[in-house]
């Protein structure tokens, strides 16, 4: 079945990745499965930022919270992402105007600077503790784009009241970032870059520490949302007079209709051998991170012990590719020349949610019941923010949820059958675009 096979093809069973991420951070103890019959407030399925955020928030309000995770808390791409907390929603504003006009545009607007200021606090928090480095250029690839990056940053300033953004020339770019493929472009001062594992087990201490019932390795079978919601483990049956499910890319058979809408996709990254703090400010100053204006993105930055993080590629199978490392060296060194030869000495992949409009998906399941993800590469700090909003839609506070519930959110033509080969071909298309 899909979801069984998107839980295991690629990694094992209570298994981290082979990360740089997972390398590097000291891992939490287990926490138990879930057995027997247990009862709860709310029942959160996704152990990822926002079935996390959901379970913090709500224990904050006074729920007896119950977390089930299929893997290990931050397993999926919570824990193995490019770790960039971008402003903004996945769309531009430009596109949410069109479609929404600009009130509900400037609400989503303000919800995501809301998202990157809530990330940014949880980072600060003591048993939280994971450094959040400011800024991130979005670099133009093509000489063109340069002015309709800098025409945006105005709208942002104008507009949106956004002051943290500036352009970028084509000799500051270059100042900026040792590429020779990249024209200009701007740089975001109130978007940051952070360690995705470190956040993800820290929020994990947090809801520990709040008295959130974690339990890994439970895998849910079977779901039912009426009032009480039942959920169905391989050991265990949960009552809950809520349910959350926050499995994002994870969902399976689960739930058909959000699965129709929600596609799982796969991205890469590479970790360098350490390259120094002299050539890492040679390459990036100031310790930024970058995302560029290509379809199938480039996305990097340095960590703290100054190895490149290079991410990009995609596949639409199950399946990783097996030499994930060349693939993605390729990008690279077309970036980066002068990184032709370096070794690489972590390579790893996740799977992501992807919505038709690049926009998240929720949906209420019942009364009682209710569905976020599908936040399409956007989702460190949106997915955060969606566990808060979660934890305001059960306590009664449904404003922020019906804003993003109300966007169109079609299904993928052909279902959860015919999804793959069709954005396949599509992404085969843009891929040639981002080439000529």
């Amino acid at each position: 079945m899909q979801r069984l096979d998107l839980l295991t093809a690629n990694d094992g069973l209570g298994e981290y990745p082979q990360s740089y991420y997972a390398a590097v951070n000291p891992k939490l103890d287990p926490f138990p499965n879930a057995t027997g019959e247990i009862r709860c407030d709310v029942c959160v399925v996704g152990g990822g930022y926002t079935g996390l955020s959901s379970a913090i928030h709500l224990a904050q309000k006074g729920y007896d919270v119950v977390l089930l995770e299929a893997q290990r808390v931050g397993f999926g791409a919570s824990g193995r992402n490019g770790g960039q907390v971008g402003s903004g929603q996945r769309q531009d504003q430009d596109f949410l105007e069109e479609r929404l006009g600009k009130p509900a545009a400037r609400q989503l607007w303000d919800m995501a600077v809301e998202a990157v200021d809530l990330v940014r606090s949880f980072c600060g928090e003591e048993d939280i503790n994971c450094p959040f480095h400011p800024g991130v250029i979005h670099a133009a690839h093509r000489k063109r784009f340069v002015a309709e990056d800098h025409r945006y940053a105005e709208k942002l300033r104008r507009d949106y009241d956004y002051d943290l953004i500036d352009d970028l020339s084509e000799s500051q770019i270059r100042d900026m970032l040792a590429s020779p493929i990249y024209y200009g472009g701007t740089l975001d001062r109130g978007s940051g870059h952070i360690d995705p594992l470190r956040y993800a087990l820290g929020l994990a201490r947090k809801a520990k520490a709040l008295g959130v019932r974690i339990f890994e390795e439970s895998r849910v079978q079977s779901l039912e949302t009426a009032s009480p919601a039942v959920v169905t483990t391989e050991k265990a049956q949960i009552e809950a007079g809520f349910l959350v499910l926050a499995c994002n890319g994870y969902l399976g058979s689960l739930q058909r209709d959000v699965a129709s809408r929600v596609m799982p996709i796969n991205n890469f990254i590479v970790a360098t051998e350490p390259l120094g703090p002299d050539r890492q400010e040679a390459l990036i100053r100031n310790n930024h991170a970058v995302a560029d204006s290509k379809f199938v993105i480039n996305y990097f930055r340095f960590s703290d012990d100054h190895r490149l993080l290079f991410g990009g590629t995609e596949s639409y199978g199950y399946r990783f590719p097996k030499d994930i490392a060349g693939a993605v060296r390729k990008p690279m060194e077309e970036v980066f020349p002068q990184l032709a030869g370096t070794r690489i000495d972590y390579a790893w992949g996740g799977t992501l949610g992807i919505t038709l409009n690049r926009m998240p998906h929720f949906a209420r399941l019942s009364d009682t019941a209710i569905s976020l993800s599908g936040f399409s590469g956007h989702g460190v700090a949106m997915a955060t923010l969606s566990g808060k909003i979660a934890a305001d839609v059960i306590s009664g506070q449904a404003e922020k949820f019906d804003a993003i519930s109300a966007l169109p959110s079609l299904p993928f033509p052909g279902g959860t059958m015919l999804r793959w080969p069709l954005l396949v071909m599509a992404m085969v298309y843009y891929s040639l675009r981002d080439r000529l």
